[in-house]
């Protein structure tokens, strides 16, 4: 006894610790209500059910041992310190439960003759107004929704602390859904078994047992087969079932609510079997029969034993992909020893055939493996499609023709090897024969007046009926307008297109080809109504590939100007990027170039290139280059910099970075550096020289690097015209010479009378005679003469010491020497002037000197000279000058 009460006192404590380490763990937790927590009830101060939920396990633990501790021993038996009674441990869920809590009187935990009994379901205190005391030791509650599908109710004395005098545990759910969908299947193989399998059903939340039960009906034996718990499924050994006899089969479902049983089917075990793949043994055509086959075939080896009727379907298709035939599925009822007969099928045409079987309503067995046939050859029929294309015109001899041609939907090869012959007549010779082959496009010159040619297709069986072809020259019409070509799906494209009235107008013809095979058997047509504007290809359309499209109009009498256009069904980043070559370099500027992307790797249209180039740690700059662009010229770079550039491509489905390249630019060139400074200093030199000419008084700057050379052409005796020599001149016979005047001497009146010592100003003052005669290069008087500008000859100005219109002076006169081109003193010195000799036949006259002074006072006496005025126009001129003083 003594013993008992220890372990009551430590499972006591154990209770206690575990209640004040949840109290403690729920302050932390923050969990309690808000408000004052009391320490004597437990329901109050825990609020949370999943937090209940993590000490379940331990509260269960405590349970079980005061069942087995608070109770009394008597005979090896524990008796529990109160007894928990409810009608049943188990209740469907969400229904009323009740239930009574009774204290023993010999209970070991001290309790008053009056108690407090409070119930916990799960940890959760329960309401106290559900619960009521018959008596000092006895409580009774009741659930009015019991929702849990399995919870603990147990009942405590309202104790210091809290005491656990009894509990029980209920289960709740529902009675077992009704097993449905059961079904049957018979396996032929060794050894041979029956499988069943069932859908459960929705899920009771209860232990449930399933049972299988089959009766047959012919030798009245019953069969049970019991399942554990949660299997669904169960295979029928060969030994309780016959292969031809009918069973009835069902299934039970039971837990502790009840049980529910499925509705019984009827199942043959032969009816119910899958049979393997049955074997074709070889498939032949009926002779004199067209377009039938006959199939032969068997069931497997371990079958072989079932010779019943059976149920076979044929699946017959064209072994020939594109073929104009579509794939013919029959049914049958046959036995495994009969071949079947198929007809209603293809002539010449070789069939793939598959098969396969069942046993009344049992599962289709697999398809079985393919078989070929061929069905017997008869000539082609139908018409063939075409298309045809000119290159010349009906000014040349003879034109190329390029003819495509398709099977119309009508048509038939009823043979293996088909073959086509274009001809010249309607009836093929090998005369008229243009081309034979198994293409289906064929070129043939033909004369530019031809107007038709004959197609027809020919098998081992015979030729079909020739097709009579138009031969459609080019005509300069266009009526087709606005083409556009854009992606319908990944397989197919829209082309669209507007087209002008024209009243012979026939039909359009929609060609297309791939680029990247753009050999002639590769391409394709088809013809639209002239109403229509629109049309979608979808045959032989891949993605990221390349299409050549081109809309033809046909008229009466020829083929218009087509439209064309590239289009891709589906597009994506390019599958490489050429690389980047260094085309110049410069200082400042580098050209780039790189090669054409190959077409087969473009993967869509290429809408643009950028070039992005950066010098280390720099901003990226960018430039474009246009579609069909090769290169860029990077402009206002950094002398000797290393710079990074690469070159993106982009098409409408993505772009594509190329490899990254390196490159440095020129360094300065040191001689066109010096060439260039020195050009303009040189400039700067000539700009302030010229400056300073213009800008210093009467010109000092030019006089002193630059003397003036008297210009006779520029000089006053310019000034003195012919008119006012005219009007002096005196009158001369007509048997006189003709005169010549001179316009080109100029006279100087000096204002005051010559010094001596400026006699010679010649050599005195050079720069001081620039105001002389003009040059007579060019004279009216003399012009074939015009002397040279380089080798300058002496000419004389005359002098007076009073004006020209005065009495002439008593003084002789003096004369200015200067530089000159006349041809008259080309004789004289380079400086004095010498004494002009006149020689004349009579020798004893007195020397006349014109120019400058003899070497002696006295003058030399020289005869006077018949003188001719024309040869000497500047002596003439003083001549004149004398007489008007005179």
């Amino acid at each position: 006894m003594r013993m008992l009460v220890r372990t009551v006192s430590i499972v006591s404590q154990c209770g206690q610790r575990l209640y004040s380490s949840s109290v403690t763990l729920a302050k932390k937790l923050q969990i309690f209500h808000p408000g004052k927590v009391e320490d004597d009830t437990f329901s109050k101060k825990l609020n949370l059910k999943w937090f209940i939920g993590m000490i379940f396990t331990r509260l269960s633990l405590i349970v079980m041992l005061l069942a087995l501790v608070n109770g009394e021993r008597n005979e090896d038996t524990v008796q529990p310190c109160a007894e928990v009674k409810t009608p049943s441990s188990v209740v469907v869920l969400e229904s009323p439960v009740s239930a009574s809590c009774t204290i023993r009187e010999d209970c070991p935990v001290p309790v008053a003759p009056s108690v407090t009994i409070d119930w916990h379901l799960d940890g959760q205190a329960l309401p106290s107004g559900s619960a009521s005391n018959q008596s000092g030791l006895m409580s009774t509650i009741v659930i009015p929704n019991f929702n849990s599908t399995m919870a603990y109710l147990i009942c405590t004395v309202r104790t210091t602390p809290p005491q656990i005098v009894g509990g029980l545990q209920i289960r709740a759910g529902y009675l077992p859904s009704l097993p449905q969908n059961l079904h049957c299947q018979t396996n032929l193989t060794t050894p041979s078994t029956m499988l069943c399998s069932w859908d459960p059903g929705k899920d009771s939340h209860l232990p449930t047992k399933y049972s299988l039960h089959t009766a047959i009906r012919e030798r009245r034996k019953n069969f049970n087969y019991t399942l554990p718990p949660g299997q669904h499924h169960y295979s029928i050994p060969r030994s309780d079932f016959t292969w031809f006899s009918d069973m009835v089969l069902y299934v039970k479902a039971q837990n502790a609510l009840g049980e529910t049983t499925s509705v019984p089917v009827v199942v043959e075990p032969l009816g119910a079997a899958k049979f393997d793949p049955p074997e074709i043994l070889y498939v032949r055509p009926l002779s004199k029969k067209y377009g039938c086959l006959r199939i032969h075939w068997k069931l497997s080896a371990h079958e072989s034993w079932v010779h019943d009727v059976m149920n076979v379907q044929v699946q017959l298709k064209p072994a020939e992909p594109g073929r104009n035939h579509n794939m013919q599925t029959f049914e049958r009822r046959s036995r495994p020893s009969k071949a079947i007969d198929q007809c209603l099928l293809s002539h010449g045409t070789r069939y793939v055939a598959q098969m396969r079987v069942r046993y009344r309503q049992s599962p289709w067995s697999e398809w079985s493996g393919e078989r070929t046939g061929v069905t017997l050859e008869s000539a082609p029929s139908g018409g063939l499609d075409s298309w045809m294309k000119v290159s010349g015109d009906h000014t040349h001899k003879q034109v190329s023709v390029h003819l495509f041609w398709k099977p119309s939907r009508q048509f038939q090869a009823n043979g293996q090897n088909v073959s086509y012959v274009v001809s010249r007549v309607k009836q093929p010779g090998e005369k008229g024969q243009l081309c034979a082959t198994v293409q289906r496009h064929c070129t043939f010159q033909a004369p530019a007046k031809a107007s038709k040619v004959y197609l027809s297709a020919v098998n081992g069986a015979g030729r079909s009926q020739a097709k009579s072809i138009r031969i459609y020259h080019n005509k300069d019409y266009s009526v087709v307008t606005d083409l556009t070509v854009t992606p319908y799906d990944d397989r197919s494209l829209m082309v669209k297109w507007t087209s002008v009235d024209a009243p012979s107008l026939l039909d359009f013809v929609i060609e297309w080809i791939p680029l990247l095979k753009p050999d002639l058997a590769n391409l394709q047509f088809q013809s639209t109504n002239k109403s229509h504007t629109s049309f979608i290809i979808s045959d032989s359309i891949e993605p990221y590939k390349p299409y050549g499209i081109s809309v033809y109009p046909r008229f009466k009498d020829g083929i218009g100007l087509p439209q064309t256009a590239n289009a891709f069904s589906r597009q994506k980043a390019p599958s490489m990027v050429p690389k980047l070559r260094i085309e110049n370099a410069w200082q400042f500027d580098v050209e780039l170039i790189w090669d054409e992307i190959p077409l087969d790797q473009r993967n869509g249209i290429i809408q643009g290139y950028k070039v992005l180039y950066h010098e280390e740690n720099g901003p990226i700059s960018v430039v474009h280059a246009k579609p069909d662009e090769r290169r860029v010229l990077l402009k206002d770079l950094n002398p000797m910099t290393v710079y990074e550039a690469l070159l993106m491509v982009s098409t409408y489905g993505g772009s594509l970075n190329g490899s990254t390249i390196h490159f440095k630019t020129e360094s300065f060139d040191i001689v066109f550096v010096v060439t260039v400074v020195s050009v303009i200093m040189v400039l700067i030199v000539a700009c302030i020289i010229t400056f300073v000419y213009y800008s210093s008084p009467r010109g000092r700057f030019k006089k002193h690097f630059c003397p003036i050379i008297p210009d006779p052409a520029n000089s006053s005796i310019k000034e003195w015209s012919t008119e006012s020599l005219e009007d002096n001149m005196p009158t001369f016979s007509s048997k006189e010479s003709s005169l010549v005047y001179l316009s080109h001497v100029s006279f100087l009146d000096l204002p005051t009378k010559i010094q001596k010592e400026e006699d010679d100003c010649w050599l005195n003052r050079v720069e001081e005679t620039s105001d002389l005669g003009e040059s007579i290069c060019g004279s009216p008087f003399i012009p074939e003469y015009c002397g040279s500008n380089s080798d300058s000859v002496p000419y004389a100005t005359v002098l007076f010491s009073s004006p020209s219109t005065s009495p002439a002076p008593r003084e002789d006169h003096s004369y200015l020497r200067s530089e000159s081109t006349q041809p008259l003193l080309e004789a004289e010195d380079a400086f004095t002037p010498k004494c002009y000799q006149n020689i004349t036949a009579d020798k004893t006259k007195e020397e006349q000197c014109f120019f400058g002074s003899s070497d002696s006072d006295e003058r030399e006496q020289v005869p006077e000279p018949n003188i001719s005025w024309d040869e000497f126009p500047f002596l003439r001129a003083l001549a004149m000058k004398d007489a008007e003083n005179e």
